[in-house]
């Protein structure tokens, strides 16, 4: 039986599908996708409510990601931007810039509970690849870890390289970050004839 998937921007309007899939229970101590977008100070400066400051951030021109949907039900989030937005990334000393290209980055990944191991994953990378592609972005960059075995992907995660590289992405250098006691590498995928 043939499914249908669509990807799209975490508007207002698709604020709870996006919760359906990180957040389900709406508890405030839970995961908010905030911690790469904004600092404590900011978010105690708008409200300190954090599900209410990410429903802000999806107000803006550019929403901080985009919701993967499965035959209409949201499956997927990847929290997806121009790294100069983001200012874990912008600001980060691990994880350097390679060069003056001005890409967007993947900063995580999540599969909603019950639809893992279900192709979701390749599905969200690449809406999320051309929602980036329509906004301008001349390359997408991820940094993920090549584990040896099985990573714990119960929540959010950084991703694999496998997984990226069936995306397309190539490696391109490494960063002094690590995620899950593993180093992080550099993956681009480049949009519209830009250099590698």
């Amino acid at each position: 039986m043939s499914q249908t998937w669509t990807t799209h921007a975490v508007t207002p309007e698709r604020f709870d599908d996006f919760a359906d899939v990180i957040n389900p229970n709406r508890r405030a101590t839970h995961c908010w996708c905030l911690s790469h977008r904004l600092g404590a100070k900011e978010i105690r400066e708008l409200g300190g409510d954090r599900e209410q400051v990410m429903r802000t951030l999806c107000e803006r021109d550019v929403p901080p990601g985009v919701v993967t949907y499965r035959d209409g039900v949201p499956v997927g989030w990847c929290n997806i931007g121009p790294r100069a937005e983001i200012p874990r990334l912008a600001n980060s000393q691990l994880i350097r810039p390679v060069d003056d290209v001005p890409v967007w980055s993947v900063v995580c990944v999540v599969v909603r509970s019950g639809h893992r191991r279900q192709g979701v994953v390749a599905q969200l990378i690449e809406g999320a690849v051309q929602w980036a592609a329509g906004h301008g972005a001349p390359a997408v960059e991820a940094h993920p870890v090549d584990p040896p075995g099985r990573m714990d992907t119960t929540m959010a995660f950084v991703g694999t390289r496998a997984m990226f590289e069936r995306a397309g992405f190539e490696v391109i250098g490494t960063t002094d970050a690590v995620a899950s006691k593993m180093p992080r590498l550099v993956m681009r995928r480049v949009l519209r004839g830009q250099p590698a």
